[in-house]
This record gives structure tokens, sequence and C-alpha cells, in this order.
């Protein structure tokens, strides 16, 4: 009967390592995401602030 304590014991915290392993992996991905999203902004505000201003000078 202890044998299958240990066996259910062991299941149950595999499953839980499995989430935090899913968990882990949605939060690397979101920080990965933000990176990129930051350096593509960062690159187009560098861009953009070499092009001349065509709305300015619609007035």
């Amino acid at each position: 009967m202890e044998g299958i304590d240990v066996v259910r014991e062991l299941i149950r915290i595999e499953r839980k390592l499995e989430n935090i392993e899913k968990l882990l992996y949605e939060l690397l991905e979101a920080e990965e995401n933000y990176a990129i999203m930051k350096l593509s902004e960062e690159s187009l505000k560098d861009f953009l602030e070499d092009e001349p201003d065509i709305y300015g000078s619609l007035n």
C-alpha cells in the first residue's frame, strides 16, 4: 500500500513539474516577444527621426 502512495505522489509531482515547465516556457516566450517589440520600436523611432515631417507641411 505504501508503494502505491509513493507512485501516486511521484505522478502528482511530475504533473506539477510539467505545469511549471509550461509556465516557464510561456514566460520566456512573452519576454522574447517583448524584447523583439522593444527593439522594433527603437529601430522604427530611429528610422522615422531621419524622415521629413510631411504632415507638418500640410498646414
